[in-house]
């Protein structure tokens, strides 16, 4: 069956993003409507435009998910726009090319990233989760990575926040399930954003040493580890809807199998 969320509310951080955007009209084709938050409010537009385009419900919000006045505002502004929030889905984080080992890594990178990936989760939780308690239950999906499960090198910070949003899903799921609040993960494998096309090449890129573990090496083994925004997209709307009732405090691990064999 295909999972529904007719007349659910959802706030989608990174909205304005590859995987962020996709999962707006993914949203929304299931019946959501949808606040889309970015830091950059001419992305969110555009996102939540996509949305009325496609005859869904859509408003568009712009925070810096590391300030927690900023996220509050966001957060209370969906809620107060449609009546309530139903689901999170913190799509927001992302790397940099200069993330590197615990020796070499500049510290503002390490500041940089655990903001964005882990502080900015952890903040709209903290916002989000009164908003579910008052409707009587919800949905939390975090966006975490295949690295939190491997221990990617020499990206170590990136894994590092990555890894700590699996651990922070399974506390919010085992201390919100009595509120009927559900909190899962997914960690993807390479999703081809532009973000990730900019800095690795597209899919038929070939291995010029930018990626150390050799992208095309890992493909071929991997075949399944490369996918669309829209794929992650589909797996959020699934772990949103009452087709996963049974599932919480779960890591979906959508990377091909490269974390398990």
């Amino acid at each position: 069956m295909n999972p529904r969320l007719d007349g659910k509310v959802v706030f989608v951080s990174g909205g304005g993003g590859g995987i962020g955007h996709a999962a707006c009209l993914a949203f929304a084709a299931a019946g959501a409507r949808v606040a889309a938050c970015d830091l950059d409010a001419a992305r969110a537009e555009r996102a939540a435009q996509a949305v009325r385009d496609a005859r869904g419900e859509a408003i568009a919000l712009s925070a810096d998910l590391r300030e927690d006045a900023q996220v509050a505002a966001a957060v209370n502004a969906a809620a107060g726009r449609f009546g309530g929030l139903d689901i999170l889905f913190n799509c927001a984080g992302g790397s940099v090319p200069e993330d590197d080992t615990v020796v070499d890594v500049p510290l503002e990178v390490f500041d940089r990233t655990i903001g964005l990936d882990l502080r900015g989760t952890f903040l709209c939780c903290r916002h989000a989760i009164p908003h579910m308690i008052a409707a009587g239950g919800g949905a939390i999906v975090n966006m975490s990575s295949g690295a939190a499960l491997r221990g990617a090198s020499p990206h170590h910070v990136y894994t590092a926040a990555k890894g700590a949003i699996l651990s922070l899903t399974r506390a919010l799921a085992a201390t919100y399930a009595k509120h009927n609040i559900r909190a899962n993960v997914i960690a993807s494998g390479r999703v081809m954003t532009e973000r990730i096309i900019r800095q690795w090449g597209g899919l038929d890129a070939q291995a010029d040493g930018r990626d150390p573990q050799d992208p095309v090496g890992r493909l071929r083994e991997y075949p399944f580890w490369v996918g669309e925004p829209e794929h992650v997209a589909a797996t959020a709307v699934f772990l949103a809807s009452d087709a996963a009732r049974m599932i919480t405090g779960a890591t979906i691990a959508a990377d091909g199998g490269r974390s398990a064999y």
